[in-house]
């Protein structure tokens, strides 16, 4: 997939430029952002964009000297499952939020 950056965004578009996959990202001050949602098309459902998605953005954060937090219940998870390979993007807030 090809991402595209935007402010507080990351997402994926088709050749048809239908929206495939997107993550959105508040700033909440301190170098911290809150990740708020995610969506997968319901066509790539089930193949691990997601997952992958979540990947591209902790780099992004990593790259940008960010922390994140996660309102979004599903990259709440993600980054608690993955929080030995990014420790250094995961907020000491992350248990407040979710």
């Amino acid at each position: 997939m090809k991402w595209n950056y935007e402010e507080g965004r990351i997402y994926s578009i088709n050749e048809e430029k239908e929206l495939m996959a997107e993550v959105t990202f508040i700033d909440t001050g301190d170098k911290e952002v809150n990740i708020n949602h995610t969506y997968v098309n319901p066509v790539l459902r089930g193949q691990g964009v997601a997952g992958k998605m979540l990947k591209v953005t902790a780099e992004y954060l990593r790259e940008k000297g960010l922390k994140a937090t996660a309102s979004c219940s599903y990259a709440h998870s993600w980054l608690l499952k993955n929080k030995e390979s990014y420790s250094d993007i995961i907020s000491d807030d992350i248990n407040k939020e979710a």
